[in-house]
């Protein structure tokens, strides 16, 4: 998490952190969605070689990386865009790869996508050459002058504001050069923006790629038709962030563990002192509706029992762990404490499908990590040794699972943050309900 200031603590944890979907390791693999557009939308399976041979194909990826300068710090996202791009130059297409970087204001040399072009490149082992835009003559004639089985990838396609407002008039110029669309590009499913949403309407067939259909697969699979028991694991900073999912996963699972700063704000719900811990106050009737609803579906939620605090926001920070009726004033709450684990790990052991997002605590601080690494060694235990499947969501709890070594014992990595947490409330994602039909 990155802070801005000591009382935001617990950021929501949908970060732009991108990560690879982990290798499945279950021995079971999810069941099949039943409510959302999956089934019932086209994949790059689903066309013939005749529709794709010699054809000029433009696929949206996310290759939204870290960069420090010019350097890469992070190529999981460049690296889940490959099995679709060497499928589809395995078929004789033309493939040219679109993206955003970041949100720059207009054209901007430090937002160019030219280091995620030359890691592609490093990756597919071939060069990946850069359009000098992503509209316009040049980028018409790089395609139509390249062969069969070639990459290119357009400059960022948030250099032109239209982007993001999905004008037609630019979308029109955008698609142009191109006979049909493939989307790959799952953390930016739940945006109608040119890219994801507006080409649909110029080229077609618009069909899924390899990671958006395995995202859509674990996660609304598991929502929709998991195996029971059910739990969701909710973090991250606010109530306020997080209660339109917390209402659709009480409907859905059978148990709610809540982490992270939202904690606090149940725990006054239920008329306990929390010190200076993170608290809407203009949420403490809606965390106690939460409870209540979850009291009259017969659905469990657990709350900490023990919560290990600190006199201030800071590594230096004095620490203790008490029970979370025992906060003392003055005090801040900023982790789980050992018994809670304990709790987590006895209230999930039965527990067949299990949905993460969120962390603990303010894991990025030594004193304050042990909760939400526990609870990732709880799930890759689960994933491991009781065949459970396990779905990690939202960059913070993601970047945790990296942190800890565990990452790929888990089920399935999502690379999406948005896009998760509007799928898991059941919101349909532009960028998918513009894909064809079977």
């Amino acid at each position: 998490m990155k802070f801005v200031n000591s009382a935001l603590f617990f950021l929501a944890a949908t970060t732009a952190t991108a990560f690879v979907p982990a290798p499945q390791v279950g021995v079971r693999t999810p069941a099949a969605p039943s409510n959302f557009e999956l089934e019932a939308k086209k994949s790059i399976e689903d066309l013939s070689d005749d529709e794709l041979k010699g054809k000029k194909v433009l696929v949206r990826c996310d290759v939204n990386v870290p960069l420090d300068g010019k350097k890469i710090t992070d190529d999981t996202r460049i690296r889940a865009s490959i099995p679709t791009i060497e499928y589809l130059k395995s078929k004789g297409a033309i493939v040219t790869v679109c993206s955003h970087l970041g949100r720059p204001d207009g054209p901007e040399d430090k937002f160019s996508l030219g280091p995620a072009a030359e890691r592609m490149g490093e990756l597919l082992g071939e060069d990946v050459k850069l359009a000098p835009d992503c509209i316009g003559d040049e980028v018409k004639a790089m395609v139509d002058g390249a062969k069969e089985g070639d990459v290119i990838m357009l400059e960022n396609t948030r250099f032109y504001k239209e982007e993001t407002k999905n004008e037609e008039s630019f979308v029109e110029k955008f698609a142009a050069p191109f006979d049909l669309f493939v989307n790959d590009a799952f953390g930016t499913a739940h945006r109608a923006h040119a890219s994801t949403e507006g080409v649909t309407k110029f080229l077609s067939p618009a069909v899924s790629g390899f990671l958006l259909a395995k995202e859509l697969e674990y996660l609304d699979g598991a929502i929709s038709n998991g195996e029971k028991p059910m739990a969701a694991i909710v973090g991250g900073s606010k109530v306020s962030s997080k209660i339109t999912v917390l209402e659709a996963l009480l409907e859905k699972c059978d148990k709610i563990i809540i982490g992270g700063g939202m904690v606090f704000t149940f725990l006054k719900a239920k008329g306990l002192n929390v010190g200076t811990s993170l608290v809407e106050d203009d949420f403490v009737d809606t965390a106690k509706a939460v409870m209540e609803k979850a009291e009259k579906l017969g659905k469990t939620i657990l709350l900490p029992s023990d919560i290990i605090i600190a006199d201030e926001f800071s590594a230096d920070a004095n620490i203790q762990t008490v029970a979370a009726d025992a906060i003392p004033d003055g005090w801040m709450g900023l982790d789980n404490g050992p018994d809670t684990t304990a709790e987590q790990k006895e209230f999930l052991s039965d527990c067949k499908t299990v949905i993460m997002n969120g962390p603990m605590g303010v894991f990025e601080i030594e004193k304050f990590s042990k909760g939400t690494f526990g609870i990732v060694d709880i799930l890759a235990d689960l994933t491991k040794e009781n065949g459970a499947i396990t779905i990690i969501g939202g960059g913070d709890s993601v970047a945790a699972c990296e942190q800890s070594g565990r990452a790929g014992e888990m089920s399935h990595i999502s690379t999406g943050g948005g896009a998760s947490l509007e799928l898991m409330e059941g919101k349909v994602l532009p960028g998918v309900a513009a894909l064809a039909d079977k």
